[in-house]
């Protein structure tokens, strides 16, 4: 049922992803950037299972993605109560991976959905892990504030990884520590590649950091 969900989740995500992928001070898409067709307006207009248009069919990877990041929590974790928490909070995450790949952006809305949908529950099952999730967010907030401010980082992946790291502290200090330090191998390893194939400038590291976090909550089982 897992995979069910988050397959069937991640299969609304690509016009959502086409729309918000947009430069900072630009509004969400009103229409098509392929064949320019302008996709209306109200809920319909944002909410669309499969492509981002019909002028495309480019939806089965986002649907194997979502799949895939529920399936493992569901195997890892098994049936905790803590489960649907993290379910619904892959949603918002892979939206966001979606849109940095695409713009290298992370919008505040995202980021606070994903912090909302995971750490709100989270406080009421475990409420004895507050205090550290809290702190926990707030060191990685000040390190990563010091990198933005070295020209390491972008400000969306500061507060991503706060929000990131609020919800790896519920879930105890050795996922805590796995995913703090896995995004920065994942990163590393994109770079490298990057850097042999003769990219240069910046990439995304929302992905990784996300990547990151699903490993540190995985591991914390095996």
């Amino acid at each position: 049922m897992a995979v069910v969900f988050g397959a069937a989740s991640a299969a609304f995500l690509p016009r959502l992803a086409h729309r918000l992928a947009v430069g900072f001070a630009d509004p969400p898409r009103a229409g098509c950037a392929d064949c320019l067709r302008p996709f209306g307006a109200g809920l319909p207009s944002w909410v669309r299972v499969g492509a981002a248009c019909s002028c495309s069919d480019a939806y089965g990877r986002p649907v194997i993605a979502g799949g895939m990041v529920a399936g493992v929590l569901a195997a890892t974790l098994g049936p905790v109560p803590e489960l649907p928490a993290y379910l619904l909070a892959a949603v918002p995450g892979l939206l966001l991976a979606m849109i940095d790949l695409r713009c290298l952006r992370l919008p505040d809305p995202l980021v606070g959905a994903l912090a909302v949908t995971a750490a709100g529950p989270l406080a009421v099952l475990r409420p004895g892990q507050i205090g550290v999730s809290l702190v926990a967010a707030v060191a990685v907030l000040i390190a990563y504030t010091i990198l933005f401010l070295l020209g390491g980082l972008g400000l969306g992946d500061v507060k991503l990884a706060a929000v990131l790291a609020l919800i790896l502290g519920f879930a105890g200090a050795p996922a805590l520590i796995v995913g703090l330090l896995a995004p920065h191998l994942i990163g590393g390893s994109a770079a490298l590649f990057r850097l042999v194939s003769g990219r240069r400038g910046p990439f995304a590291f929302g992905p990784a950091l996300l990547l990151g976090a699903l490993a540190g909550l995985a591991l914390q089982q095996s």
